[in-house]
């Protein structure tokens, strides 16, 4: 049987540390919260602010799935 790509093992390396995850978490964060300030600024369902609406979820995304990826015990799943 044959694994999908994203379940062969010889493609990840399983080398971040908690550190990389928790910088990673904190740099996610900073950044989506940069586009929910900036969606502010602009007229809501603008092209502007689409922008930045999509981009702020993707990272409320990133963000929850790192949080998990931490024990975050109040993320129950990511995909939740």
């Amino acid at each position: 049987m044959t694994l999908s790509d994203h379940q062969e093992s010889e493609l990840f390396t399983y080398d971040r540390s908690w550190e990389d995850i928790e910088l990673m978490l904190d740099k996610a964060e900073t950044v989506k919260n940069r586009h929910h300030m900036a969606m502010m600024q602009y007229r809501p369902k603008s092209k502007e602010w689409v922008f930045h609406a999509r981009n702020f979820k993707a990272l409320e995304g990133v963000v929850k799935t790192l949080r998990w990826t931490l024990g975050d015990k109040n993320v129950v799943h990511p995909l939740e």
